[in-house]
């Protein structure tokens, strides 16, 4: 029997995932939006294949993460931040904990498809971590307890971005990283997993004009000859980064050579091999760098391909075994290699007034893309055809957050609700 939960109180780095392990961040533990497996639902809708769908308060874009049977995800009630466990098993409310009060800056606004919960939360062993637009940054155990908090803002300056904040924390072995890039005073912070305290702390403020050095991109951990590298996207510039101490190790500028006002960057890069893949341009252009020539100061010359054919401006690429694969936010899919940047196929999605926000989840099987509305396409990478069209929530714009694994099942999270498939297989 279909199962709805009503909540009537207030909300209180390497590898592949495998279907029964944890998804400990935005675009998982390789932040590469794939999932190792192919027995993952294929067909469901809200009349069959739904274990369980819950409803939540508040608004909130966060993508869901779990470890442990609980899964986390943050929301903003009544204007408060809050941070909530959901129990993997029922839908239910394990606990939830009251962050902050949201805010908006005087520079800011919020957009129709946002929140000032869009931040996606981050496990790190046994800790949560969340951040939200109004600067507050919060650590608790698995189980709730709030181990501490700071606020971001008030440490280091109010935020200016124009839209909703989007940027979520990754952790690295020592810290946890956090890329501020907006109008002013931007950088990068390392932040200490026990107290919160500041580790290190990096200017990050590039020559790009009014908007287009406002970026809500997340950070991208990767390793090149042995070393562990932060690759950071926005402000019309890459930078690797030292992931230990911050400090810029190179940077590559020239992605709005006619100095656009308006290039805000919003699809996060990713990393195969040594390749960084990085969307522009409000989706005109994707740029692929090889890291290792970047830190050799080769420059320019770093660049191994680049595209204006094609590209994306929110839905950020997923990456798997030499293939990069896009969803465009109005045209479909394309894969592309990853070492030369050529199309490999591409397959047409059915058109429609809504966009896709949501990133892809890509397995070892399928490849699914979530639109606005809910709706999932189910695409097979064997023949590159849509094999289903599945509905789950109530079809209410906006679903912004992607589809997750969950031990063989699959999370999604629409604007009201947070839904369990088990669908057909």
């Amino acid at each position: 029997m279909l199962r709805y939960f009503t909540v009537l109180t207030l909300l209180g780095f390497c590898g592949m995932a495998t279907a029964d392990e944890s998804w400990t961040q935005w675009r998982g533990e390789s932040q590469n939006g794939i999932v190792a497996g192919s027995d993952f639902p294929i067909s469901w809708s809200n009349e069959k294949g739904i274990s369980w769908q819950s409803k939540l308060p508040g608004k909130g874009g966060s993508t869901p993460v779990h470890k442990a049977g609980k899964i986390f995800v943050t929301a903003g009630v009544d204007e408060i931040n809050h941070l909530m466990a959901i129990d993997a098993a029922d839908g239910s409310i394990a606990w939830d904990v009251e962050v902050g009060k949201e805010r908006v800056s005087e520079h800011g606004k919020n957009h129709r498809k946002g929140s000032g919960s869009n931040p996606s939360a981050v496990i790190d062993g046994e800790k949560v971590f969340a951040y939200y637009r109004s600067g507050d940054l919060i650590a608790t155990s698995l189980d709730g307890k709030v181990l501490w908090q700071t606020n971001l803002q008030d440490r280091y300056g109010e935020d200016t971005l124009w839209w909703n904040l989007g940027t979520s924390p990754i952790p690295t072995d020592k810290s946890l990283v956090i890329a501020v890039m907006q109008s002013d005073f931007s950088y990068l912070v390392g932040l200490d997993k026990e107290s919160g305290k500041e580790i290190w702390k990096i200017d990050r403020n590039l020559d790009a004009p009014k908007e287009s050095a406002q970026s809500y991109t997340t950070p991208v951990s990767m390793t090149v000859d042995g070393k562990a590298i932060l690759a950071v996207l926005g402000a019309d510039h890459l930078t690797l980064h030292d992931a230990e101490t911050g400090k810029e190790l190179a940077q590559l500028g020239g992605f709005n050579p006619g100095g656009e006002q308006f290039y805000r960057s919003i699809a996060s890069p990713v990393a195969e091999g040594n390749i960084v893949v990085c969307p522009y341009a409000r989706g005109g252009t994707l740029t692929g760098v090889d890291a290792k020539k970047l830190l050799a100061g080769e420059g320019k010359d770093a660049i191994a391909w680049f595209r204006d054919d094609l590209g994306t401006d929110v839905p950020s690429p997923a990456a798997r075994d030499g293939k990069i694969y896009l969803l465009r936010d109005k045209d479909g899919l394309a894969c592309l290699d990853a070492a030369s940047g050529k199309t490999e196929w591409t397959t047409e999605l059915p058109r429609s007034r809504l966009s896709f926000t949501a990133s892809p989840l890509v397995s070892d099987t399928h490849l699914y893309a979530t639109r606005e509305d809910g709706t999932t396409f189910v695409i097979s990478l064997e023949n590159h055809e849509v094999v289903a069209t599945n509905e789950a929530g109530s079809g209410e714009p906006f679903t912004v957050a992607s589809l997750v694994p969950l031990n063989g099942d699959l999370l999604q999270r629409t604007p009201d609700q947070i839904v369990r498939i088990k669908g057909e297989k």
